[in-house]
């Protein structure tokens, strides 16, 4: 009942309307059971939001610090509207979580203010793998809803 309603919600605000928008997704495949959920539910979101299923384009890559140089890529082709950052980093015994994490957010944030870009950052962080299950799918959905609302709000401005 609560998903309908938030879909009812969705379908009646003009902030989400994805009808004319299209979306570049950089999916990370480190943790890979993760990304593809994140990255299902974020498509799936999209288009209940209204964006055409030919105009969501996603692209792979090996891991999370990978993700901003494809963001770039993708912004490069100036035909996308808002991209969406998907990968799951999670905490292991070393201080390599720290650096992927730190790294990663703030290339994407880095490439967001250099092409004046809508990007929403779905890379979890997470303290383990248990965390980034309860995640998934409402990060994926969150950020396909970010991505829709931001590309709106900048066409607006």
């Amino acid at each position: 009942m609560l998903e309908a309603n938030q879909g009812a919600l969705a379908a009646s605000d003009s902030r989400l309307n994805g009808k004319k928008l299209h979306i570049g997704i950089v999916q990370a495949r480190f943790n890979e059971p993760i990304t593809n959920a994140l990255a299902q539910a974020c498509k799936m979101e999209l288009l209940a939001l209204g964006v055409l299923d030919k105009h969501i384009d996603v692209v792979q890559v090996p891991g999370a610090l990978e993700v901003p140089v494809a963001l770039i890529a993708l912004a490069e082709k100036l035909k996308y509207d808002a991209l969406v950052a998907i990968g799951c980093i999670i905490r292991g015994e070393t201080y390599h979580f720290e650096l992927v994490a730190n790294e990663s957010g703030a290339g994407v944030s880095r490439v967001a203010l250099d092409y004046q870009l809508p990007i929403a950052n779905a890379i979890l962080t997470t303290e383990n793998l248990e965390q980034a299950i309860a995640r998934q799918l409402d990060k994926g959905v969150d950020a396909a809803r970010v991505a829709v609302e931001m590309a709106n709000l900048l066409s607006d401005i």
